[in-house]
């Protein structure tokens, strides 16, 4: 068969450097100019780009950019949504080029359904994710973000894959995470977990009983390449088997009550910080809102009983108060009216003194009362 022009045309074309894409991905993004994104990707997959390489080696990296930038107070919410969404979009025309068939190998997990967890709205991974599995061969049932336990349950018994890949981004998560891996176990389908809130280096996942982790998306589809199977058989069993912890119900109380603790949280704040009783009211709502993600992240700690996650937790919201010129001892009152509150509850009083400590090493400056802040 005598090539075309064209044929000529796209062998001769020379694929820009990864680091360049990058570069040029970014600014569209950030400029809200789709059509010059898709131009980026789209043109690299024509110079010779693999799909999976799009995905893992240009998208990925400047999404990673996107999200740091926005923690640094370099560009705000609504910039991070619109480059997420357009990133988004891309994958989206990407799924419908023409790809060669290609097929898993021997052994290798055939289905694989994709979800996030209940509540995950981050929905990004996961569809990388599907797309990267996809272009490896294997059949792919992507259901997004925030998929219900009950109403993915249903699905594992009517679809019966061979698979389930569980992401989540929030460590806030974690509960229903373990819920969503203990019910899916149950129907005899194995579970694959992925994602921020499993912990760098899966801890998270081990600890909720997955079968398997990964922390990324090569990662997954090389464990899903060699099969996957139950790590473990016999009855089932509830997620409170796997954490004897929780019989101290220090989590269920914690869980249970964020809404009074939040407020008596805030009360005993205007107690100590007279300046906040001339706060606005969107000042208040903001105050309140940080307080909120304390305990939620401190309830997350004490359910899988793991220091690191809260300060962890603190220790980033500590940088971001940084960026914004609020001191990171600015945390502290709340801590310490949390622990009043939570004064007879050792595991909480640990993790609540563990992360006082961890402010206080990196800041020694005392608190500055903020707008929008804990202090």
């Amino acid at each position: 068969m005598i090539p075309t022009d064209t044929d000529i045309a796209s062998d001769n074309r020379t694929p820009r450097p990864l680091a360049d894409l990058r570069t040029a991905l970014w600014r569209a993004v950030t400029d809200r100019d789709e059509r010059a994104a898709g131009r980026v990707v789209l043109g690299a997959l024509d110079d010779g780009l693999s799909t999976e390489e799009a995905l893992l080696d240009l998208i990925v990296p400047v999404q990673v950019r996107v999200g740091t930038e926005w923690a640094a107070g370099r560009i705000g919410v609504a910039q991070e949504h619109a480059a997420t969404a357009i990133h988004d979009r891309i994958i989206a025309a990407m799924a419908h080029r023409e790809a060669g068939p290609a097929v898993p190998a021997p052994g290798a997990v055939r289905t694989v359904t994709v979800a996030c967890v209940d509540g995950e709205w981050h929905a990004l991974p996961a569809r990388i994710l599907a797309e990267v599995l996809r272009g490896r061969g294997h059949e792919v049932d992507f259901l997004g973000a925030q998929v219900p336990t009950p109403h993915l349950v249903a699905h594992m018994h009517h679809t019966a894959p061979d698979a389930l890949a569980l992401s989540s981004s929030l460590p806030t998560r974690l509960p229903t995470a373990h819920a969503a891996v203990t019910a899916v176990q149950a129907v005899g389908v194995p579970v694959l977990a992925g994602g921020a809130a499993f912990g760098t280096d899966g801890r998270h996942a081990r600890l909720l009983g997955a079968d398997a982790w990964a922390p990324d998306a090569r990662s997954a589809a090389a464990i899903l390449a060699g099969g996957l199977t139950r790590r473990t058989t016999g009855a089932v069993h509830l997620p409170a088997d796997d954490l004897p912890h929780l019989s101290d119900q220090e989590y269920t109380f914690v869980a249970g009550d964020k809404a009074r603790l939040v407020r008596a949280t805030l009360a005993a704040l205007e107690e100590r910080l007279p300046a906040m009783r001339s706060y606005t009211q969107a000042q208040r709502d903001r105050t309140a809102e940080d307080v909120a993600h304390v305990v939620d992240f401190l309830s997350a700690a004490l359910y899988v009983d793991d220091v690191p996650l809260f300060t962890d937790f603190l220790e980033w919201t500590a940088d971001i108060l940084q960026v914004r010129g609020v001191p990171a001892a600015a945390l502290l009152p709340a801590l310490a009216c949390l622990a009043e509150e939570l004064k007879d509850f050792p595991r909480a009083l640990r993790l609540l003194t563990r992360g006082r400590a961890a402010l206080e090493a990196r800041d020694p400056r005392p608190p500055v009362p903020g707008p929008g802040t804990p202090a």
